[in-house]
């Protein structure tokens, strides 16, 4: 991607009286100057034989960025070998039906530690992502968790990456900010962020990012819930320092409870600087 974007996770919220569907959605976003849409799949894959040529044809017409974000029922390290192939399916699944209207990237937290140690757990999914099939121009991006008892810490999904061409990083900035106590507080903090990406993945890792973004409560343990940005100890404005000054390319997906407000508010910053 030659640019920085920004759009939603999920149907935009408008004027709380609308009721949007994929296509209508789009169509309003880009009449706000956003750019992207991450499909919820969490659930199930919402796009049929119904709305697939409608979705697509949208998508195209205004240039518009999809992913999604894959089912919440899967672990790679589950001790159940249905409950893995299950989760192959699923994701099997969201990627076909997300290339289908054209969109690239499908988003999901790989698996959980349980009673694994992080190294055993680390090999099984490192495993399960080698049966991911492999579609052509389309990814699996694996989400930085944001409590310290997950799996998918910046440094066990960065060694993921280098083990698999057709799995990708995606970072979830809140997510990280949550699970170590607050710990992003200034410019610094966030470039450093940066520094080990490239160091790790590569210079093509900065240009082809995809983030997760919003204001978030966390206690000790982590992540609690997402906030606005204004609601939040999360600093925006330095965060978006750092893309500018690193340059990165790519997709921010907005996952506040006031979508394309949030969305729009960290548009506005980044091209003010």
């Amino acid at each position: 991607m030659d640019k920085l974007i920004f759009g939603i996770s999920g149907l935009p919220m408008g004027n709380g009286s609308e009721k949007f569907t994929y296509v209508t959605g789009i169509e309003y976003l880009h009449s706000l100057g956003l750019s992207a849409m991450e499909l919820p799949f969490v659930r199930s894959v919402n796009i049929t034989d119904k709305n697939r040529e409608a979705v697509k044809t949208t998508r195209e017409k205004y240039d518009f960025h999809i992913t999604a974000h894959g089912s919440y029922f899967i672990n790679m390290n589950a001790k159940e070998v249905e409950k893995k192939e299950k989760s192959i399916e699923r994701l099997e699944k969201g990627i076909l039906a997300l290339s289908s209207v054209g969109g690239t990237d499908i988003i999901f937290h790989p698996g959980f530690y349980l009673d694994s140690t992080k190294e055993d757990t680390f090999n099984s999914v490192n495993e399960e992502l080698g049966k991911l099939p492999v579609i052509p121009g389309s990814y699996y991006r694996l989400e930085t968790t944001g409590k310290e008892t997950q799996f998918g810490n910046l440094k066990e999904l960065c060694n993921l990456v280098k083990n698999h061409d057709h799995v990708k990083l995606c970072v979830d900035f809140s997510h990280i900010h949550a699970r170590y106590n607050g710990i992003l507080k200034e410019y610094d903090d966030f470039a450093k962020i940066f520094e080990y990406i490239g160091e790790h993945l590569g210079e093509d890792a900065l240009k082809d990012f995809h983030v997760h973004l919003s204001g978030i409560e966390y206690t000790a343990k982590g992540e609690k819930n997402h906030l606005p940005f204004e609601e939040s100890d999360f600093n925006i404005t330095e965060c978006l320092r750092a893309f500018a000054k690193y340059d990165i390319k790519g997709c921010i997906i907005c996952e506040s409870p006031i979508l394309e407000k949030d969305a729009l508010l960290m548009k506005n910053i980044y091209e003010s600087m």
